[in-house]
């Protein structure tokens, strides 16, 4: 065991799926977080493995991400979780692509967890896993989740089943600890 590493979270695989215009903590905050507690993190996108996503610090364009797999060769399967960062570019864009949203659909079917913040949630809508579902996101996004059948609240951290939600970079200490919780308590009823 490495010194000042936890291991709470070892054996578990965690998809991140995004593009282009990400918000770039809302990456970086949980990947490293999840790393940390010895979590498998892999960058999923619709571009194709070995291609460059464009991060973004708000309109800012940011540091470049390699793709390390390809979402059409992604299969749910192989994750415990799925973690859906915003950026406004990105989950617009994922929207477009059908394989994207097939991802998250599945990991909604397979009854896994899926932490999505700030614009993020805006996939779950195409995805139909928002429907009954108490969340919250980026201000922006209210009324889209609303007509789409969510309960929408304005607070850091809403978790409905295992469905984790959050508005915004402030909130990801929150969004870590509820995302954390989410993988522990999936591998108790596993075992």
């Amino acid at each position: 065991m490495q010194q000042g590493k936890n291991q709470a979270l070892q054996g578990k695989r965690v998809a991140i799926l995004m593009t282009d215009g990400v918000e770039q903590v809302e990456y970086t905050g949980p990947r490293g977080f999840l790393e940390q507690q010895g979590a498998q993190v892999t960058l999923v996108s619709p571009k194709p493995t070995g291609d460059e996503i464009q991060g973004f610090n708000h309109l800012t364009p940011a540091d470049k991400f390699k793709v390390e797999l390809d979402v059409r060769d992604a299969r749910p399967a192989d994750f415990d979780a799925l973690v859906l960062p915003g950026g406004v570019a990105n989950p617009d864009q994922l929207r477009l692509s059908m394989e994207a949203i097939t991802f998250i659909r599945a990991f909604g079917r397979e009854d896994k967890p899926i932490a999505a913040i700030c614009h993020g949630p805006w996939t779950l809508i195409d995805a139909d896993l928002v429907t009954g579902k108490h969340v919250t996101s980026w201000p922006t996004l209210q009324l889209d989740l609303q007509n789409a059948g969510a309960e929408w609240t304005d607070e850091p951290v809403v978790v409905d089943g295992k469905l984790v939600t959050s508005r915004k970079p402030d909130d990801i200490p929150a969004f870590n600890q509820a995302l954390l919780s989410e993988l522990q308590s999936a591998g108790q009823t596993k075992h």
